[in-house]
């Protein structure tokens, strides 16, 4: 995680960035004394040699990119130092004043480049942090085991710098059995993650009060009415399971979860078309409880649209129900860990959308 405070230098002025490259770290650090070594050289053993020293302006530009603004003072002041000496031998003395004063002129320039950059990082950095709060807040940490029931969870941010997203999951015990929830909200950022918040707070308080998870979903839908602009909503299964080898589903828009059962792979297909949470106003199917058997040793797979929808290079998007029969494990979460191996590389290593994956067992006891 970024930290609001000045990291400690590696090299004169220069600023530690933890997330950028090693080898590029250690390239942007030593490139602008390069230039000026390079350029000194060549303008020493050339005539006439001003020509070329007015090149060594490209040393404090560059070291702005890595350096915080007494970096680039310095790197300026070396670079205008030399260039002075290189004009003194030069026979083109008119040009003098007006080669000095450019790269002045550069130096100054980029130190004020610099410590705007030190700013927005700065600024990055709180934002980050705060952001990455209010993710964990919502994305709590679900234990390996829930009454009767072995969980396992993934969650791939779609880049390292968007740390937040709208993926939602949950997993809470309650007087009336294991209740879980994966839900996907429209849009990005800290809007959605407040939505995100909303929705898992509804959630877990009418998970504990509702016997019936239909229920649970209408006081979802109701709280988000209230809240939710006209071209938002949000994507989610609801599960239940009420009774050791039951299992309750109520699937509102979201994608179909996979109900696995000795090693066979059966989609779980919404028996109706029922719209998003809250989008009920604008019509559709009202919310239908799925009844399925849940013995030891089923597992129940439930994930977002960032998993099924992660294109290839040739734009072919992730057959999850294919690939998932041959990246069955008996543990839920070495199923869950090949899975995502097999995603990132089947999108290239990087995800254009978040996607989480909650993967759910009977246990025998």
């Amino acid at each position: 995680m970024l930290r609001d405070e000045e990291p400690p230098p590696e090299v004169l002025g220069a600023e530690s960035e933890p997330e950028m490259p090693k080898g590029l770290r250690l390239l942007t650090a030593i490139l602008p004394w390069v230039i000026v070594v390079v350029v000194s050289l060549v303008a020493a053993l050339s005539a006439p040699g001003l020509r070329w020293a007015s090149m060594l302006a490209a040393a404090p530009a560059l070291a702005a990119v890595r350096y915080t603004p007494r970096g680039v003072l310095v790197i300026g002041g070396v670079s205008f130092a030399l260039a002075a000496v290189l004009g003194m031998r030069s026979d083109i003395a008119n040009d003098r004043p007006q080669v000095l004063a450019a790269l002045l002129a550069v130096t100054l320039v980029s130190a004020l480049g610099s410590e705007l950059r030190r700013r927005s990082e700065r600024t990055l950095a709180v934002v980050r942090s705060v952001s990455e709060a209010a993710q964990q807040a919502v994305l709590a940490p679900v234990p390996e085991r829930v009454g009767a029931l072995r969980c396992a969870v993934t969650y791939n941010a779609a880049a390292a710098e968007a740390r937040i997203g709208g993926d939602l999951y949950a997993v809470v015990e309650t007087p009336h059995g294991v209740r879980a929830l994966i839900a996907d909200v429209r849009g990005k950022g800290l809007p959605a993650v407040r939505t995100a918040a909303q929705v898992f707070g509804v959630f877990r308080e009418a998970a504990y009060d509702e016997e019936n998870l239909l229920a649970i979903v209408h006081r979802i839908e109701r709280s988000l009415s209230r809240s939710l602009g006209g071209d938002d909503f949000v994507t989610a299964v609801v599960a239940g399971f009420p009774k050791p080898h039951g299992l309750e589903l109520v699937n509102c828009g979201h994608q179909p979860p996979f109900w696995i059962r000795a090693g066979r792979i059966t989609v779980v297909e919404p028996v109706a078309t029922v719209p998003p949470l809250g989008l009920a106003a604008l019509g559709g199917d009202r919310p239908v409880r799925q009844v399925l058997p849940f013995e030891p040793g089923d597992q129940l797979l439930l994930y977002t649209d960032g998993v099924t929808e992660a294109r290839n290079a040739e734009g072919v998007f992730y057959p999850l129900a294919d690939r998932l029969p041959r990246l069955l494990a008996r543990e839920p979460e070495t199923t869950l860990a090949a899975v995502r191996a097999d995603l990132t590389s089947h999108a290239g290593g990087r995800l254009a959308d978040d996607a989480a994956m909650l993967l759910l067992q009977r246990t025998a006891d």
